[in-house]
């Protein structure tokens, strides 16, 4: 289970195509360019147990440079391309890199840098170099093809999307085995998923977030083929689904409502039978949404909840969703737990920080790097080896886990807590509204009131009447507690390509800090 293998069996077979340029990858030129990069690292004297950083978008290298260091033993931290360079400086020398890649595409940001980062081993720009950067090709061309000695699986070491404050990085110890051995992830994603060497797996969303690189990586470990866009556009993506019969694919919240709200000839001129299996995760998916999806679809909507910490994992399929609508599934790894801000478990349907349980006693299985309190903090009061990631929800008496919201998002409006999710994903589905965030701002009476921001679909119609229209269409799904009070329009809302609302971002504007940083 590795390029390697299929490398020798397979040499021809793609392992990853590039959607927009077309540009093919097989496993045999998988596996020569990841032994160059490894190579080239071991050369500059990185060792077991180091790291490298990689800033760039979604391009062809990228699986080159993992590869390398996932089998030489080392850590990779991959950078949004989307950054400034004070956030990638920060990243960089967090992860303590002693290699920095990074792209042309990047290259004004990648300047700055040049006089910013601390020494390194290596800087190194794909599609060219610009001053202080050496070129990716040149030298991975004057690498050798064949295997370091003393190979060792090295694994990733990715920071948190800092929707909430300054991302962290998750440091899991390096598991010191063979570079062929299987993970946790893969077997999910072989039994759950039935990825296998016949998988066509497309991927729309950036490398650099944990469950695109993951999964890719795992299609590769099992010999499928990936279709990588390099940008999403909702079209295009059904248009690859055709074209390349893909059969999985893994996608957020926020691109189904992109592919849903296409002009209808749009939607339906695609033929997307061969999808087997649409993963989904991420963000909490609205209900209409995923219902509109599976009459879409059919039954092939499959949805999870996990973090990149990996310290729990629940699933649910198409068939299970239908009836318990809103959940994400029952816990496949670690044992839930549902608690009160004091640590007691809560009963059976009652909100509450949800905690997993670890199978080893002895730890919960990660530590955020260099941050010992924000580590402890995740941590159970009196059971170590339950962890947080800071979300809110309940569970039935089935074991279906609810997601409510994050609980660092949570509006206290005159003592009474409201978790804003609800009002969102009322609001998304309204015909008018392509992206809403719904925000506790400051209310001289109650402390704070509920204030929906949203991105309207036409922005000729952002005003009173369509502010009242929506207020309207909200308090006709909830009650009048949960929804805004008052609507403010955005041309566009700061969302992480992931998915992920920076909701912090818009927050401040309310609470006077004009300061913040997406970091």
């Amino acid at each position: 289970m590795h390029p390697y293998i299929h490398a020798a069996n397979n040499p021809d077979k793609p392992a990853y195509i590039m959607a927009e340029s077309e540009e093919i990858i097989t496993y045999k030129q998988l596996n020569e360019r990841s032994n160059q990069i490894a190579n080239l690292l071991r050369a500059r004297g990185l060792q077991q147990g180091d790291g490298i950083a990689v800033y760039m978008e979604n391009n062809a290298q990228y699986f080159e440079i993992c590869w390398a260091a996932q089998r030489a033993g080392l850590y990779f931290t991959c950078i949004s391309y989307r950054l400034t360079a004070p956030e990638v400086d920060y990243i960089v020398r967090d992860c303590k890199a002693r290699a920095f890649f990074t792209s042309d595409l990047v290259k004004d940001v990648a300047a700055e840098l040049v006089s910013v980062l601390p020494d390194l081993d290596a800087m190194i720009m794909v599609n060219g170099a610009i001053d202080g950067y050496e070129d990716y090709l040149s030298l991975r061309d004057a690498q050798p093809v064949t295997p370091i000695a003393e190979e060792a699986r090295g694994i990733d070491m990715l920071y948190s999307s800092g929707t909430t404050g300054r991302p962290k990085g998750i440091r899991r110890a390096l598991p010191g085995d063979a570079i062929d051995s299987a993970d946790g992830l893969l077997g999910l994603v072989s039994l759950i998923y039935q990825v296998d060497e016949n998988a066509k797996y497309l991927s729309p969303a950036p490398l650099y977030h944990a469950a695109p690189l993951r999964y890719n990586m795992a299609v590769q470990q099992l010999g499928g083929t990936c279709v990588v866009m390099e940008n999403f556009d909702p079209e295009a993506a059904l248009a690859l689904i055709e074209k390349h019969k893909c059969t999985h694919s893994q996608w957020v919240p926020t691109m189904f409502v992109r592919m849903l709200k296409l002009p209808e000839d749009a939607r339906t001129k695609y033929d997307t039978s061969s999808m087997k299996v649409a993963i989904h995760a991420a963000a909490p998916c609205p209900i209409p949404i995923k219902q509109q999806m599976i009459d879409w679809w059919g039954p092939v909507i499959y949805e999870y909840y996990a973090g990149s910490e990996g310290n729990g994992f629940t699933a649910i399929n198409s068939e299970e969703w239908l009836t318990h609508k809103g959940s994400v599934g029952r816990a496949l790894m670690g044992t839930i737990h549902i608690c009160d801000d004091d640590g007691n478990e809560l009963p059976v349907g009652e909100a509450g920080t949800i905690f997993f349980e670890a199978e080893d006693a002895n730890a919960a299985g990660f530590e955020y790097y260099n941050d010992p309190q924000k580590t402890s903090e995740s941590r159970h009061p009196t059971h170590a080896h339950w962890s947080t990631l800071g979300d809110v929800g309940r569970v039935d008496d089935e074991g279906f886990l609810y997601l409510t919201d994050r609980k660092a998002f949570m509006i206290i409006s005159g003592g009474v807590n409201i978790y804003p999710q609800e009002a969102e994903n009322a609001l998304v589905t309204h015909p008018k509204v392509a992206d809403v965030a719904v925000i506790g701002v400051p209310n001289e009476d109650f402390g704070e009131e509920v204030k929906a921001v949203v991105q309207p679909v036409d922005w000729s119609e952002a005003g009173p009447e369509l502010e009242a229209d929506l207020i309207a269409f909200c308090r006709a799904q909830l009650a009048a507690i949960k929804c805004p009070r008052s609507v403010d329009f955005d041309k566009e809302l700061p969302r992480h390509p992931t998915g992920k609302l920076y909701k912090r971002l818009v927050r401040d504007r309310y609470w006077g800090k004009s300061d913040s940083k997406i970091v």
